[in-house]
């Protein structure tokens, strides 16, 4: 019954939903940086639109953007340097919600605030078995508070 109740039989699918996760926000910042990478009148747009928020350089800070989405993008699908991936994906959308988001109230930074969460969830718990991390054994490095983290 206490199987049932806690749904524990559903944890043998947990390495393939953290696939299915990765994959998923890693196509959505592949796509939603495309249109900047493909043509050079959408990236002026987006830098037009940096300047607008208060951004100085806003056209460099419009390529590393889509350049930090891009490579963020790639890295979850693969499973390779998630961990900074992730760091680099909650550094970009908590300056995305500071400067832009907030003044949409909580619509306008729920998505960057799930990306924020998304992007913390895999900077301190990588990529799972089903990634390049986990084939270079990059999981198994010691964590802050002395433990390991083990295979199951």
């Amino acid at each position: 019954m206490r199987k049932f109740l806690f749904l524990s039989a559903g944890q043998r699918f947990g390495d393939f939903t953290l696939l299915l996760l990765r994959v998923f926000v890693g196509i959505f910042l592949i796509w939603s940086a495309w249109d900047y990478v493909s043509s050079a009148e959408q990236m002026r747009e987006y830098a037009d639109s940096l300047a607008k928020h208060g951004f100085a350089a806003p056209m460099f800070f419009a390529q590393v953007s889509v350049f930090a989405r891009l490579a963020v993008g790639v890295s979850f699908i693969v499973g390779f340097f998630t961990r900074w991936a992730g760091i680099v994906c909650v550094i970009h959308f908590i300056v995305a919600i500071v400067m832009i988001d907030r003044f949409g109230g909580m619509r306008g930074v729920f998505p960057s605030g799930c990306l924020v969460a998304i992007g913390l969830y895999l900077a301190t718990h990588g990529a799972g078995r089903i990634s390049i991390d986990e084939a270079l054994r990059a999981n198994e490095l010691p964590r802050a508070n002395g433990g390991v983290r083990l295979k199951k």
